[in-house]
């Protein structure tokens, strides 16, 4: 496939996108579903079990979305906190509907074993609209750097930095969609005056690790408890997933830190991220939130052993 047929419909190929490109890509996008209820209703009905608390807010032209957390209602300075993030990217749905779903079935499980802050949803602009980046063509997941220019992950990183040196995991729920081919890829490629260069979208769920800091038995207990649930993702012919060596199964690697990635955010000692595949034709929306729910278990039930 050449960059030109593959050629994303903003901008010029070979030229990195200005004020007007930006602009023509965020007309592009349509409001297509309600954050307000589809997230922000089940966090309000978690009320009356947890404590919820707004971080801050989003506004953009035409546009304000509160950001909320979710934590356990009995704080214990003594326990480890484990910090639950989906949503970074908005149109991953499983990432937001099982950190939900997590809460409402699975949270209390953990009650006097630790102190729980889930934010079910980081860029509620890009849950409203299926998109990957914010409304500034900014990608939040690559955005948690010092002065961060998104203000999803700037708003995290503020949330969370009072805690550091105290959470102990910290698991980011994402998933790997067909769109990644069809349209997230070819933006990037457009935006950044880059040539498109296709790949292959991984069939089942995965993990990635922190290169800078490898904790391979935890990814296998998240893998173990996922495989009850839906498949995991073989490695391509290559050896790889996304273009990433398979170090264990299920297993890739990236430097969490250096790529501004939401999973460096804390600073925990287990970190990993997850990646459903929801357009499999294996596995089944709910399928996709429960596999979210399994890694959220299984990463936390694996911490708090391995304390």
């Amino acid at each position: 496939m050449s960059t030109d047929t593959a050629f994303y419909p903003v901008g010029t190929p070979g030229q990195p996108w200005g004020a007007a490109e930006r602009a023509q890509w965020l007309a592009r996008q349509k409001v297509l579903r309600s954050h307000a209820e589809e997230v922000v209703a089940k966090v309000d009905a978690l009320r009356d079990r947890f404590d919820v608390s707004q971080y801050g807010e989003l506004d953009y032209p035409g546009a304000r979305y509160p950001l909320l957390a979710v934590r356990s209602p009995d704080w214990d300075d003594a326990l480890p906190v484990m910090l639950v993030t989906g949503g970074i990217h908005g149109y991953e749905t499983s990432g937001v509907q099982g950190a939900l779903q997590f809460l409402d079935q699975r949270a209390a499980d953990y009650a006097d074993k630790c102190n729980l802050l889930v934010v079910p949803c980081v860029s509620p602009w890009g849950y409203e609209r299926i998109q990957r980046w914010n409304a500034l063509a900014l990608d939040p997941n690559r955005s948690f750097v010092p002065n961060s220019p998104a203000p999803e992950s700037a708003a995290l990183m503020a949330l969370v930095a009072p805690l550091k040196g105290r959470v102990l995991m910290h698991i980011d729920l994402h998933e790997t969609t067909d769109t990644d081919e069809s349209e997230f890829r070819p933006a990037l490629a457009a935006r950044d005056g880059k040539p498109f260069e296709p790949g292959e979208i991984p069939d089942g769920f995965y993990l990635v690790d922190d290169s800078e800091n490898r904790q391979p038995a935890f990814q296998q207990a998240v893998i173990a408890e996922v495989e009850k649930v839906t498949h995991i993702a073989p490695a391509d012919a290559h050896g790889q997933i996304i273009g990433s060596p398979v170090v264990a199964h299920g297993v890739i690697e990236y430097p969490l830190k250096a790529l501004g990635l939401c999973a460096s955010v804390s600073g925990a000692r287990y970190t990993t991220t997850t990646e459903v595949y929801p357009d499999s034709p294996k596995a089944t929306p709910q399928q996709c939130n429960d596999a979210q729910v399994a890694a959220v278990v299984g990463a936390l039930d694996y911490a708090l052993a391995h304390r």
